[in-house]
């Protein structure tokens, strides 16, 4: 693993985003892995670990996450920003096509990105997130992002993450733990808080209410997808129905649908089966 960053651009400036990259940096077969709202391209170290025999992966922190600056206009934290941000990655990467693998907020960059004209992404994995994000998980998540609560230690953070995170499954100490250190840092007052910007939080709260409190519906996007797709939902998943996954199966690309059991929003793809089934799937291709 090693870990690098990229400067991007925004309307209020430039900005460094980071990014950790795994196996043989020469490789041609390039995975892209892109992570949830509030969460760090770490959270894809155990399935990065298990294809970069195949690939070369790489798994950025979205600006205003983890190691990547924030940005000073907070109202810029959106998709046109993100996927801006991920061409300019690319564009580093000398990457021609790449296989695009998304959680939640990740895929539906890839959804725009795999929709537009002449799109460098030739495979497509969506890990519970589609063209319809449901009112209810989005209040939801609008309860805690951004609220930026601080803690007296990382055992602490880690049991606010678990708590927060339980739709995750059924995860392990390790795991959790995992989940808890990339996110947070100590700040200068020795307390622990998370490094995601509290500013993300305007631009998802003001789209929210645009909705008027209804489900927000994406399908032109999704039904411009042509490359090959795979749909993964946690079986008890409030973001991703199962209606709505399986609308997806026959519109659009098609994508076939794979769900795991006692799991909700969103799989975390740290469980061997979960990791067996993206590899299935890309190996194909």
């Amino acid at each position: 693993m090693r870990e690098q960053h990229v400067q991007c651009l925004s309307p209020a400036g430039f900005h460094n985003m980071a990014y950790t990259q795994w196996g043989d940096p020469q490789n041609r077969k390039v995975l892209v892995c892109v992570h949830g709202l509030t969460r760090c391209g770490r959270d894809f170290d155990d399935l990065a670990r298990a294809m970069s025999d195949q690939y070369r992966v790489v798994c950025p922190d979205v600006v205003g996450r983890g190691r990547s600056d924030w940005l000073t206009d907070k109202l810029l934290y959106g998709i046109p920003q993100y996927a801006a941000d991920m061409v300019t990655l690319l564009a580093r990467l000398d990457a021609d096509t790449v296989h695009w693998l998304g959680t939640s907020m990740g895929g539906l960059i890839g959804m725009a990105l795999a929709a537009s004209a002449k799109t460098p992404i030739s495979r497509l994995v969506l890990n519970d997130v589609g063209p319809l994000l449901t009112a209810t998980s989005l209040a939801r998540i609008g309860e805690y992002v951004g609220v930026a609560p601080r803690f007296s230690n990382v055992d602490q953070a880690e049991q606010f993450i678990r708590l927060v995170g339980a739709p995750f499954g059924n995860l392990t100490d390790a795991q959790w733990r995992h989940l808890t250190v990339h996110v947070v840092h100590a700040a200068a007052d020795g307390k622990t808080e998370f490094v995601y910007d509290p500013g993300i939080a305007a631009p998802f709260r003001r789209d929210v209410a645009a909705s008027g409190g209804k489900d927000v519906e994406l399908w032109p996007i999704y039904d411009a997808i042509t490359c090959p797709t795979l749909l993964l939902r946690g079986a008890d998943s409030d973001l991703l129905t199962r209606d709505t996954a399986q609308a997806m199966t026959g519109r659009g690309p098609r994508a076939r649908l794979v769900e795991f059991a006692a799991v909700g929003h969103a799989p975390m793809l740290m469980d061997e089966t979960q990791i067996a089934a993206v590899r299935e799937f890309l190996l194909e291709g």
